[in-house]
């Protein structure tokens, strides 16, 4: 049985190569484009053919599968020429195709994917059960004290979600509708409950099932990928499973050793600084850092920064004056 074959792509101004996405864009433009209730009478024929035409093309692009097989006959062929199916393509013609009109469609479609069943009304593209929408995606921003502990947070985002009056399709009663100006979509402002894991790290990524784009009425919501962004702290810093932070302590203290109060993710923490410290030296505290996959905690590096008193009395001058005194002579021996 010879057809005349049809450019689907060309029909929707798509190129071979188009997203979902843009094919579903490029169909929904047409069918406002060309709906033939939206003309005048003297040209809703035409316009009915170019509608009908419109829909047979996303029926097939819009399928994963009919895309498929409809891509197997290749690139080569051109709009409005006579084709044969080869024998080699399997029997189409004892398909069903349970979704089309069965006035519907074209010979050129009835070959390739069967004929209609009689009295079955052509009600648009129906998705196969898995396909969803798309995935969103958007930023966390945590404090280091919210990653450490986890729980939950509340977030407002703003999506483009389906028109509720016009289902997505632009039209109500075969007119554009007055809610969303034919675009098919909305802006929506959503409050999200997110659940935050302990010891969350910088570009982790969280998943919320079902809160993604919404694509058709029959299509499962995409999911929503939260990207984890830790901000900056004003005493710790976070590198791999060690958490980093700096402790100034004077001279003398750096010398002859002190105790002192340093940050840490749970509180202050006090520490020893041993005699005879020197300057960027780094002290451990085990066990004060961050959590890893097979549940251990790293450690907290503090970084020594010896601090010379922005004033001084006159006394501790002099008693600085001396140990340079003391320190040249033992030079000197």
């Amino acid at each position: 049985m010879s057809a005349t074959y049809k450019d689907y792509y060309e029909i929707l101004g798509v190129d071979r190569k188009a997203t979902e996405t843009e094919i579903k864009s490029a169909y929904r433009k047409a069918a406002r484009k060309y709906h033939p209730d939206l003309h005048a009478k003297r040209d809703k024929a035409a316009y009915e053919e170019k509608f009908k035409e419109i829909n047979e093309a996303y029926a097939v692009l819009g399928d994963v599968e009919k895309r498929a097989q409809y891509d197997r006959l290749g690139e080569n062929l051109h709009n409005g020429q006579e084709w044969q199916p080869s024998p080699d393509m399997g029997n189409y013609e004892n398909q069903t195709w349970r979704e089309a009109d069965a006035d519907g469609f074209s010979d050129f479609f009835e070959t390739l994917f069967g004929r209609a069943r009689s009295g079955a009304p052509f009600s648009g593209f129906k998705p196969t059960r898995n396909q969803r929408g798309q995935n969103l995606e958007s930023e966390l921003e945590l404090t280091l004290e919210e990653a450490y502990h986890g729980g939950r947070k509340t977030l407002q985002l703003s999506f483009h979600t389906l028109c509720p009056a016009c289902g997505g399709s632009g039209l109500v009663n075969q007119v554009t509708c007055q809610i969303c100006g034919g675009a098919g979509r909305k802006t929506i402002i959503k409050t999200l409950d997110v659940k935050i894991p302990p010891y969350v790290r910088d570009g982790s990524k969280i998943r919320l099932k079902g809160q993604g784009s919404e694509e058709a009425d029959q299509i499962a919501a995409g999911d929503l990928l939260l990207t984890v962004k830790i901000l900056p702290h004003a005493c710790l810093t976070l590198n791999g499973t060690s958490l980093e932070t700096t402790a100034k302590v004077r001279p003398e203290q750096a010398v002859l050793g002190c105790q002192i109060l340093v940050p840490s993710i749970d509180g202050e923490v006090l520490i020893k600084i041993p005699s005879m410290t020197h300057n960027n030296q780094k002290l451990r505290l085990r066990s004060k850092g961050w959590q890893d996959k097979n549940g251990n905690r790293g450690d907290e590096y503090v970084k020594v920064v010896i601090d010379i008193p922005r004033t001084m009395s006159l006394e501790e001058k002099e008693i600085y004056q001396h140990l340079a005194e003391l320190r040249n002579e033992v030079h000197k021996r």
